[in-house]
């Protein structure tokens, strides 16, 4: 077989192995990362949604810094918060896939979720091999979002959660998307890469935007809360919460980084959503 991956691929790779090995401990702690918390107050969510809890994870970056046993603990940690859902937004790894691949579907066929687990791909999943990773998301039983639509119905009410596939890479196909969705039901939208919102917004047709990709910078300004570090497809969302027309659009610091594992005042990421209806319920009194 011809080996088709880059030669400065593997030699990144293996550099970052080699660094990641040497960094010490390279065990999951709690302590080292932000369980974040997020609102979202969605106009009509059916009763039955409310406080609906997705817990989303995001540029893992495995063999980046992020080992298997870090991996593990992060798994560990999601299933004990106990999510309706679990969203997952791309770059699960950095430069190849070539042994990670058990690692990955390992530690995500182990992820437990009420309602299922849904995924799409980032732009370093394509560079690595993004057939290979669809496979390990079939096998862990992770529902492939990229261009796609699943809808989720509890006592008539639905639920639909969109995914995206990477804009970087030029996989994304939003009009596939449109076709599919239903007319009726709150939306939620998968997307690796944050300034897609500029596109998804303007459609109406979602009232959230998850994503990752920009790493939150690896550097946050105290106080003000946003990074100077800025790149392509997270320069005008790179981090939090953001309300743009109808729709929210949410950026984690995700929980790996790229090149070196130098994170200031910005620490690695997992993101709990809570949905919340704006409807009052009609109590009635005798």
């Amino acid at each position: 077989m011809v080996d088709e991956k880059p030669p400065a691929m593997r030699i990144r790779q293996g550099f970052q192995t080699f660094l990641t090995e040497t960094r010490g401990t390279t065990t999951f702690k709690s302590d080292l990362f932000d369980l974040v918390a997020v609102n979202v107050k969605i106009k009509d969510l059916p009763f039955v949604f409310h406080n609906y809890k997705i817990v989303n994870l995001t540029d893992i970056h495995l063999g980046q810094w992020i080992s298997p046993e870090y991996l593990d603990g992060v798994v560990d940690y999601v299933n004990d918060l106990n999510p309706d859902m679990i969203t997952m937004t791309g770059d699960y790894v950095s430069y190849i896939l070539e042994g990670y691949e058990d690692t990955l579907l390992n530690s995500f066929k182990k992820l437990k979720a009420k309602d299922g687990k849904f995924a799409v791909l980032g732009n370093h999943d394509h560079w690595a091999d993004a057939e290979k990773i669809r496979e390990i998301l079939k096998e862990s039983d992770i529902i492939d979002l990229s261009n796609d639509v699943y809808t989720i119905e509890k006592d008539g009410e639905k639920l639909n959660v969109s995914g995206i596939d990477s804009c970087t890479v030029g996989a994304d196909d939003l009009d596939k998307v449109l076709d599919k969705l239903p007319e009726d039901g709150a939306s939620i939208l998968l997307v690796h890469e944050p300034d897609f919102a500029k596109i998804s917004s303007k459609t109406k047709k979602f009232d959230l935007q998850m994503s990752g990709h920009s790493h939150g910078g690896q550097l946050v300004i105290p106080g003000v809360e946003t990074t100077p570090f800025r790149f392509s497809y997270s320069f005008k969302y790179p981090i939090g919460l953001y309300e743009i027309d109808d729709m929210i659009q949410y950026t984690s610091k995700g929980l790996g980084t790229n090149a070196f594992w130098l994170r200031i005042n910005c620490k690695p990421e997992i993101t709990e959503f809570y949905l919340k209806t704006t409807k009052r319920k009609h109590v009635k009194i005798d």
